[in-house]
């Protein structure tokens, strides 16, 4: 039996993202895991301007991209530079199964938290057994009558 897994794609990106791109996995760290009935997304952005960060969800390709601003001033004497800054972008290929329409997104402390639901369609229900009763229209009404047999 196979373990539903809508971020299948993600293990093999991210390699791909860490070997052509890791400025942009270090200026954007990221924690995902499941909790419950919805994926919970943490990316690092200390030191971006909310308002620079922009979510995009197109064909099941989640997009992050952001913006660090460098420092501009005149007087300053570099010792050290390490953070980065530009404009980074991470992208994640969603699987089926997941509700695109509910993701939610939040800012605390340079932390951007996006929380991605699962799909009604694909969360565990539970099966009715039918117990030998049969389904029976009556006539003269609209809706159907059950009776034991």
């Amino acid at each position: 039996m196979l373990t539903f897994d809508p971020f299948r794609e993600f293990d093999r990106l991210a390699g791909q993202m860490m070997g052509s791109g890791a400025a942009a996995g270090l200026a954007m760290p990221m924690d995902l895991y499941r909790s419950g009935d919805h994926f919970v997304l943490h990316c690092d952005l200390a030191g971006v301007d909310p308002g620079s960060v922009e979510i995009d969800v197109d064909k099941r390709v989640l997009t992050i991209r952001a913006e660090r601003s460098a420092r501009t001033d005149d007087d300053v004497q570099w010792l050290r530079r390490e953070r980065p800054t530009g404009t980074f972008e991470r992208r994640i290929t969603l699987g089926d199964g997941l509700d695109l329409d509910k993701i939610a997104a939040t800012w605390q402390d340079g932390v951007l938290t996006l929380t991605i639901p699962v799909a009604e369609a694909a969360k565990p229900r539970r099966i009715a057994i039918n117990t030998g009763a049969r389904q029976e229209v009556v006539e003269g009404t609209s809706t159907p009558a059950l009776t034991e047999s």
